[in-house]
């Protein structure tokens, strides 16, 4: 998975995006042979930005990510990223017998950050995602969104200018997903890390998204792009994010009753 490299001024290389998708298509093969499930995407996340996939279920926004992660490859199309990417999912996949802080150490660990640090990194990491004091808590001492705070806090050990998130606040109640909302943004801004994250809510999308993509129903393709100019901080009730939300489940209804029709 190679990336683009720029050369500023100075002589120095920069990246030109965190992950190009260019004329990427999936099929698997299913009972009445192949089945196209994402046709011919082309997308390209700019280095610190925020982009939301969208679409109704079984559209192919997981099997997208599966395939910039380097989980699965492309039937056709080539996928390029800006190093490894880190990849969260809607479940947390922490390691249930280790502590909060081990298994954020753990991901340091096979990064190769020597023993002596990481104990240190780790616990700058649950301060990030403002979990002090947790380092050591066992997995079942904590709340699903403290768990998920603890994915993140490993996501971000990986040091990654990429990370993938498939819907990892869909599993939690309101109230916690609207401070995690918040926490993200608060995270995203701080480190300047590239965010592709997976949803089918589409007020999530618009309230934490710089741009919203679309994907039509299966098999997958760019139906429509948004750009969310609103300012931050958003709030999941605010006016412009409601009028936005509208606009674009209409869009969504659209691509449900298409597909419904074939």
């Amino acid at each position: 998975m190679a990336t683009t490299l720029a050369k500023a001024a100075d002589g120095t290389e920069t990246a030109t995006h965190a992950a190009r998708i260019e004329h990427v298509s999936k099929s698997f093969a299913g009972p009445a042979g192949q089945q196209l499930v994402l046709d011919d995407i082309t997308l390209d996340v700019a280095p610190g930005e925020f982009v939301t996939l969208l679409g109704a279920s079984g559209c192919g926004k997981s099997t997208l990510l599966n395939l910039v992660a380097g989980l699965d490859r492309p039937s056709a199309g080539e996928i390029s990223t800006d190093g490894r990417p880190a990849l969260m999912f809607q479940e947390h996949a922490l390691f249930p017998w280790l502590t909060a802080g081990k298994n954020i150490e753990l991901a340091l660990k096979l990064r190769g950050v020597p023993k002596a640090e990481r104990r240190d990194r780790a616990e700058q990491l649950l301060e990030l995602v403002r979990l002090n004091g947790a380092h050591g808590k066992r997995v079942h001492e904590l709340s699903g969104g403290m768990r998920q705070r603890v994915a993140l806090a490993r996501a971000l050990a990986q040091e990654s200018r990429l990370l993938l998130m498939d819907e990892p606040f869909a599993a939690l109640d309101a109230i916690t997903r609207d401070v995690l909302h918040d926490e993200l943004t608060r995270i995203w801004r701080e480190t300047q890390v590239s965010v592709l994250f997976v949803t089918h809510n589409v007020r999530e999308a618009v309230r934490l998204a710089q741009r919203v993509v679309l994907l039509s129903s299966r098999p997958g393709r760019i139906a429509r792009e948004w750009t969310v100019g609103i300012p931050h901080p958003r709030r999941i009730e605010d006016t412009a994010v409601a009028e936005l939300s509208v606009e674009i489940t209409e869009e969504l209804r659209g691509e449900i009753r298409r597909h419904g029709q074939h």
